[in-house]
């Protein structure tokens, strides 16, 4: 088990390095004010205007950074430091999370796959842990059989998992990509602004490259040791 350790501590150091670097931006570019006035709020409404897309809501929510874009309730999401802030950050992540309500209404192919894997996943990660380490355990204390099956099963539920965070890659690229083509075909920021909005999307984008590799370099640990008890 001390490889699992290693691994987690690796992935969990990285992880904090993007998040810490990710707040900076967001605090630096929360400093950036929009010439254009226009808060997260109203940018939010404007790009969903501006594609058509009239059935959405947008609205507040508590916390920092827990901006997201709800399919089944058609709910822009912005966090307190968006929804009524007029800075670069703001404007980024507002537009970013239209840009989700945007390959929603154009059934956006890998959006509707991972929205498709949302409530399989849901339930698969919170059983795949106990799967694997009783797995493991039932293997060191009886040996192989319905140890390694208890493995495989875990690994399988893990797999998903890993699956839905690879899938999640270019549905949060392509909301970013959305995003940053409107704020500049509207005209809606500075060249300035626009380069803070840009940076700002560029590091939250990598939070979930890092989840992603660093469930795959899990997934990859747990594989061995069925392959190597196999």
């Amino acid at each position: 088990m001390m490889g699992y350790y290693i691994i987690a501590g690796l992935i969990f150091l990285v992880s904090m390095f993007v998040s810490n670097k990710l707040k900076s931006k967001f605090k630096k570019y929360s400093k950036v004010h929009l010439q254009n006035g226009m808060s997260g709020k109203e940018i939010a409404e404007r790009m969903l205007r501006d594609n058509g897309i009239h059935d959405v809501e947008v609205i507040s929510t508590p916390g920092m950074l827990s901006d997201h874009y709800n399919p089944s309730k058609k709910t822009v999401n912005l966090s307190e430091g968006v929804y009524s802030q007029r800075n670069a950050a703001a404007a980024a992540v507002a537009a970013h999370e239209c840009g989700h309500a945007v390959q929603h209404a154009k059934a956006y192919s890998w959006l509707q796959m991972r929205s498709t894997l949302v409530p399989v996943v849901s339930v698969a990660s919170k059983l795949s842990q106990w799967a694997i380490f009783g797995g493991i355990m039932l293997m060191v204390m009886v040996g192989s059989g319905i140890g390694q099956t208890v493995l495989l099963l875990g690994i399988i539920m893990y797999g998903m998992g890993t699956l839905f965070s690879f899938i999640t890659l270019p549905v949060e690229y392509d909301a970013s990509k959305r995003a940053l083509v409107w704020l500049e075909n509207e005209n809606m920021l500075t060249s300035s602004e626009h380069d803070a909005a840009e940076d700002s999307l560029k590091w939250a984008a990598r939070t979930y490259v890092v989840a992603a590799i660093g469930s795959l370099a899990t997934l990859m640990y747990f594989l061995s040791i069925y392959l190597g008890r196999d």
